[in-house]
């Protein structure tokens, strides 16, 4: 299967030659893709004593997948020599890894309760097609030019990608051409069921900005605590400043705040949507970013909204303080579509929802992402095993589950001044835009999934449900939060004010994207590490240059980047605790682990899929951003030579002249004799 894949995916479009890289990650085609059995969404019973063990190594699972996918997508050329290469180097030995992990879970648990039966089978993962590969080449459309710069090649002037239905992508694996759809070729949805009864018809709504701070990390507090780079992606945040993989909910409940209210200290978070432009950000080198994949200028939302609305059948309930909730599923194009929950519209036309593809919007009209979460809470859990079943939907007529309680349904719209990508020459004059994802997600749209853990001050959300329920509207975010003005509303005539920014990488995009270098190399900005993709360290509660909990500083005007923030912060730079410390703890318990009878991953690491223990010093280990990262939003001129290309160029033309002086010194010397 792999082998027939690339034989097509990476033809470069001329004699079978193998496709260019898109952008130095090593990333070559997405012709190909792993499905593997996501063992978390399974394990819906683990014993709290277990938890922090068991989750460490799902991370790892997440780890050993991603690893094998960059092994897989790097290897078209012996994947087209050797049919079995796939199966022998990659597939079997990420099996083995897999199985031993799994042995080390069932270990964890079978300490302190039964053992869980039936993880053996979920080792074993296969290569399928992704449906990315690049179409046979148009002799029309001149079949035969180089690799990279035909059709699914690479843009030599700006460091885009691409191609119609090619790999796509600034890094190669997505998104492709196929991934959109006009949003006005679909139809438009029934309304909400109308309230009746005992209905809390009422909403709250908080601001807390639109990540101006550029808090960034490819953590998961939630999915996977403790890990650092267990998203495999990077993370927008607004509200709680503290958020990384190792903060405590001691740390949540101290932090910093970017909301107005400074009683919502609550985490709001999501993947990071990019334009396939070229840019090389701040992660570009790192773990969660350019290594996996995801690559791109990042786009600061230009509006966020956070409203909480009621049933339309019953009062609410308060929410218990640190519910933590998942909506969407991160892995949903190889999971398939049952825990899904993306949806993509336009502003003007937000009656009509995309769930599988990314919005083209007309002239005028912006991007949106909306998450509506679970709204029913089993009124016991503030988590579960698999961060799903101690909260769940109500049905289409608003009725919660038997044994939930109706809760405050946060809806989450976070809206984009993007333009729809030209597809016709694969985003080389507009570029496509995408979020991130694990790697072999590809970035689809379907994988968009937004998290959410309950911080608000007891008042404070005893406010919001009494408002919710009699039926107010309420809320520091009442007034429109983030609105700027005409043209932003859900129900507007799509129009955009003239002086609203365009996406270049020179645009005002830099003080959300900064690089959080340390001071001495950025002096003049926030460093805040774990803003920046740190890949251990743990953000500073001071994030965002001075904020003093009642909200970020106002946006600045359509046609000025965004003022830099106070430098009065360097001295928190480094951050906190120590988390390599953490992970390493949990590797050590892995170790133990194995001594029961797992193999404790020890073994030498000759597939190139990593070492099987807990992943938390494995993935530290990667170059850390701070350390590594240029600077910001520079285009790379993919393409454009630098001196030493010059020289290769230059050098031949040397050599000629040398062999024609020499050759006129001969021929006077015989004339002479």
């Amino acid at each position: 299967m792999a082998a027939n894949v690339y034989a097509s995916a990476t033809d470069g479009g001329s004699g079978g030659e193998t496709a260019q890289p898109r952008s130095g990650t090593g990333v070559r085609a997405a012709g190909a893709t792993i499905d593997c059995p996501d063992v978390g969404s399974r394990l819906t019973s683990v014993p709290e004593r277990a938890r922090p063990e068991v989750d460490k190594e799902l991370a790892l699972l997440d780890e050993q997948i991603a690893q094998a996918y960059r092994r897989l997508s790097t290897s078209g050329e012996q994947l087209r020599q050797d049919a079995g290469f796939a199966d022998d180097a990659i597939m079997n030995p990420l099996k083995d890894k897999r199985a031993a992990t799994l042995e080390r879970i069932a270990i964890a648990i079978d300490r302190v309760a039964d053992r869980p039966a039936g993880l053996a089978p979920l080792a074993a993962c296969t290569v399928r097609d992704s449906g990315n590969q690049a179409p046979a080449p148009d002799a029309s459309q001149g079949g035969g030019e180089q690799p990279g710069q035909g059709e699914g090649g690479q843009d030599q002037g700006n460091g885009q990608a691409q191609g119609q239905g090619g790999d796509g992508g600034q890094a190669g694996n997505g998104p492709v051409a196929a991934d959109f759809a006009d949003i006005k070729s679909i139809r438009p949805e029934a309304g909400a069921p109308r309230p009746q009864g005992d209905a809390s018809r009422g909403s709250f709504a908080t601001d807390c900005g639109v990540n101006q701070n550029g808090l960034f990390n490819s953590d998961n507090i939630i999915a996977a605590p403790g890990v650092t780079n267990g998203a495999h992606h990077f993370h927008d945040y607004v509200g709680n400043q503290a958020n990384n993989a190792f903060a405590s909910d001691q740390d949540l409940a101290d932090a910093k705040t970017s909301c107005a209210d400074p009683g919502d200290r609550s985490s709001y978070y999501w993947p990071v949507l990019r334009l396939q432009n070229g840019t090389q950000e701040q992660d570009a080198t790192s773990p969660g970013g350019g290594i996996e994949g995801n690559a791109g200028e990042i786009v600061t939302p230009k509006q966020v909204t956070l409203t909480f609305v009621g049933n339309p059948r019953d009062k609410v309930t308060a929410m218990p303080r640190l519910l933590r909730i998942i909506t969407g599923d991160a892995k949903s194009f190889v999971n398939g579509p049952a825990n899904a929950n993306a949806s993509w519209s336009c502003t003007g036309f937000e009656d009509r929802q995309l769930k599988d593809k990314y919005p083209l919007c007309p002239q005028g009209s912006d991007v949106v992402r909306t998450f509506k979460f679970q709204s029913c809470w089993d009124g016991r859990n503030i988590d579960s095993a698999n961060h799903r079943t101690h909260v769940a939907f109500a049905d289409a007529a608003g009725t919660c589950p038997s044994g939930f309680r109706p809760i405050p349904q946060l809806v989450q719209r976070i809206v984009y001044d993007v333009d729809a990508p030209s597809l016709d020459d694969g985003g080389r004059t507009t570029p496509l835009f995408a979020v991130d994802s694990f790697p072999e997600q590809l970035h689809k749209p379907v994988t968009d999934h937004g998290d959410f853990i309950n911080v608000f001050d007891e008042d404070l959300m005893r406010e919001m449900v009494d408002c919710i329920n009699e039926g107010r509207t309420c809320g520091a975010g009442a007034g429109g939060g983030q609105d700027q003005g005409p043209g932003e509303e859900p129900t507007k005539e799509p129009t955009k004010e003239p002086q609203e920014p365009t996406r270049t990488p020179e645009a005002p995009q830099e003080q959300p994207t900064k690089t959080p270098e340390a001071p001495q190399e950025q002096p003049t900005k926030t460093p805040g590490a774990a803003q920046g993709g740190n890949a251990g360290g743990k953000p500073d509660d001071e994030a965002g240059g001075g904020d003093d909990g009642k909200g970020e500083a106002p946006k600045p005007p359509a046609d000025k980047p965004a003022p830099e923030p106070e430098p009065g912060d360097a001295s928190t730079a480094t951050g906190k605790a120590e988390p390599e410390v953490k992970a390493t703890t949990s590797a050590d318990s892995g170790n133990a682990a194995g001594q029961d009878g797992a193999n404790n991953g020890n073994d030498a690491d000759t597939d190139g899929l990593g070492d099987s223990q807990a992943v938390g010093t494995a993935t530290s280990a990667a170059p850390t951003p701070t350390a590594t990262r240029p600077s910001l939003t520079e285009p790379q001129a993919v393409g454009e030579g630098g001196l030493a290309d010059t020289g290769a160029q230059l050098w031949p033309a040397a050599a000629g002249a040398v062999l024609v002086i020499a050759g006129l010194v001969v021929l006077r010397r015989v004339r002479r004799g």
